[in-house]
């Protein structure tokens, strides 16, 4: 997917390409975590799907809980969702700083080399 250490730097339009895969991965990865938690706020917690979408958003952007939660269950979803929210955050940020960060890598690399 990269090219390697001895390999020249790849045009900018190649880096942009990655850029937008990069870019695509995370989105879909967003969009497939923002469901599940959807999905557990309203099945598990019993909220409408308005609600489910504003919690879920919340949490996996970070900003924390809205709506107060009133069985076990669904407090439990909810811890465990927050914490794989944060998990989910951090590949997200790989995922896109990745190319980036390659293409840094590689460049310093090759005036190491010159």
């Amino acid at each position: 997917m990269f090219e390697h250490r001895h390999e020249k730097l790849a045009p900018l339009p190649v880096f942009l390409r990655r850029m937008v895969g990069s870019a695509g991965l995370a989105l879909g990865l967003l969009l497939v975590v923002l469901f599940i938690g959807i999905a557990g706020y309203h099945w598990i917690a019993g909220l409408d799907w308005i609600d489910s979408l504003l919690e879920a958003s919340m949490i996996l952007g970070g900003m924390g809980p809205i709506n107060p939660l009133t069985n076990s269950s669904a407090k439990i979803f909810a811890s465990i969702y927050a914490l794989f929210s944060g998990v989910v955050f951090i590949a997200l940020m790989g995922l896109l700083l990745m190319p980036v960060v390659h293409r840094l890598m590689h460049k310093f690399h090759l005036k190491d080399s010159e």
